[in-house]
């Protein structure tokens, strides 16, 4: 069994994991048409299945910048989004058992893009195997999310523990 500051460490850590993830899924939203050429570019990169896929949507991507530059607006607040839910997470570093809400607020909405992507995503056009690729945003986030929330409830376990009765 881990001691108490073993315990907080590896929350830390893993929480710090998340916010890089989620900082990093945030940013790449900014240069969307930046990276879309550079996959489009580079064949050897992606699969050859996904190679026809990634050309269209840089080439949508592309056309809609020129002529229609403020629909990128919206993937500029997609990236705002992910920044600013970042931020949240700094709450389970300075006190996990007061905010393991905010753990649990990220389990669910990774739990979220699963019924995000079979509904929306046929609805949209989107392959099933790009839909199984947003998926794993899901699966990528839980793990985390659930190590530092089973974590934090053995803390919190600790923290009753070691109050002395008031007698």
């Amino acid at each position: 069994m881990k001691t108490e500051p073993e315990l907080r460490k590896k929350i830390k850590t893993w929480v710090i994991v998340f916010i890089i993830g989620l900082v990093l899924s945030g940013v790449t939203a900014f240069p969307i048409e930046t990276e879309l050429a550079w996959l489009a570019n580079h064949a050897s990169v992606s699969p050859g299945f996904m190679q026809d896929w990634l050309t269209n949507v840089y080439l949508a991507v592309k056309t809609t910048n020129q002529n229609y530059p403020y629909l990128a607006y919206g993937t500029d607040w997609l990236a705002f989004g992910h920044l600013v839910i970042a931020m949240a997470f700094v709450g389970p570093l300075k006190d996990p058992v007061k905010n393991i809400w905010i753990i649990e607020f990220g389990m669910i909405a990774c739990v979220m893009v699963f019924p995000l992507a079979f509904i929306a995503g046929p609805i949209r056009g989107i392959p099933v195997y790009w839909r199984f690729i947003d998926c794993c945003f899901g699966i990528f986030g839980i793990i985390p999310l659930y190590i530092v929330y089973r974590d934090i409830k053995k803390l919190e376990k600790m923290s009753i523990q070691n109050i002395a009765p008031l007698h």
